[in-house]
């Protein structure tokens, strides 16, 4: 019944990020909104959202702050590896300059931000704040960058109905809170049934679920030749991951740290070193073929040491 639950769950997600990306973006367009800046903000955070709901409800019962952190790190780490790596099998991902020079970058600084706040034992109330700040700056940033640009509606730009929009966003907001209260308890439940510590269930089942929204979206993007969708899909959501969803789990309550927590948070840190690397070994300043290729095989090879030394 909890492999029901999960997989059910996970359904809920999918269909209730889909639901409030559709009424967000619908409803930020009427009052001309940008659509960069719906793409940078409202899709950012539809992307996030399972995790942001997951995590939430994980972090209120203090038998399940495990999966708080490994939800993050190993959505983090699957974002990066298996996400990105299999969308750059598919298509080449050209970079552009802002992503080179400041999200990536900065998305391999949160790892490292968080290895130095976990000293103390654990994710703090403190820490949270500090990583709300590092957050309000990057939207800052992001969102000057973008009023920039240009961005207008083409003639027969038909905006959705508000009702329509409201009940589309209601709707998103009920199936992620219904799908995270099915997954938290299933994944403890299969892990107690196994004898293994809900931090490896959060690392792996957990996480991977919670980063269905941006496998679809960065492999159909892909697929379409959009790939630079793809890499500023999966940068946006590590950096809307760590400093937006996991800084607001640690308000709601410290996350302790669990047994491994290091050796996690540095492969996280390698994913993002080793794209930006690849990129800079061509004059395109693509992640090619052969690079996803190896960020694909270097997580197997973690995922192998992870449950053999299980």
């Amino acid at each position: 019944m909890d492999y029901l639950l999960i997989v059910a769950g996970f359904v809920l997600l999918i269909v209730g990020a889909n639901f409030l990306v559709d009424g967000a973006s619908g409803m930020a367009k009427r009052f001309n909104v940008p659509n960069l800046i719906i793409g940078l903000t409202v899709v950012a955070f539809g992307t996030s959202a399972p995790e942001l709901v997951v995590n939430l409800v994980a972090a209120f019962n203090p038998t399940t702050t495990d999966i708080a952190l490994t939800n993050i790190i190993g959505s983090n780490m699957i974002n990066t590896f298996v996400i990105l790596g299999a969308a750059a099998v598919v298509y080449p991902i050209v970079s552009q300059k802002s992503s080179r020079r400041f999200d990536i970058p900065l998305s391999f600084l949160a790892p490292v931000i968080i290895l130095m706040m976990i000293l103390s034992g654990e994710l703090s109330r403190i820490d949270g704040a500090i990583l709300l700040l590092f957050f309000a700056g990057f939207m800052y940033s992001t969102i000057s960058r973008s009023l920039k640009s240009n961005d207008e509606q083409p003639e027969d730009f038909k905006p959705m109905k508000i009702w329509k929009s409201l009940l589309l966003i209601t709707g998103g907001l009920a199936a992620l809170v219904g799908g995270a209260q099915l997954i938290v308890p299933s994944a403890t439940n299969i892990a107690a049934g196994f004898g293994i510590s809900p931090a490896v269930i959060g690392l792996t089942i957990v996480a991977l679920g919670t980063s269905l929204p941006e496998l679809a979206t960065s492999v159909v993007a892909a697929f379409k030749k959009n790939s630079d969708i793809a890499l500023g899909n999966v940068i946006g959501s590590n950096i809307f991951n760590v400093f937006f969803v996991l800084a607001a789990s640690a308000l709601v309550r410290p996350l302790p740290v669990y047994k491994g927590i290091q050796v996690d948070l540095y492969m996280t840190a390698l994913g993002s070193l080793l794209v930006l690397l690849f990129i800079y070994t061509n004059r395109e300043r693509s992640l090619r073929r052969w690079g996803g290729a190896i960020l694909l095989v270097l997580y197997t090879i973690f995922l192998i040491w992870t449950i053999s030394t299980l």
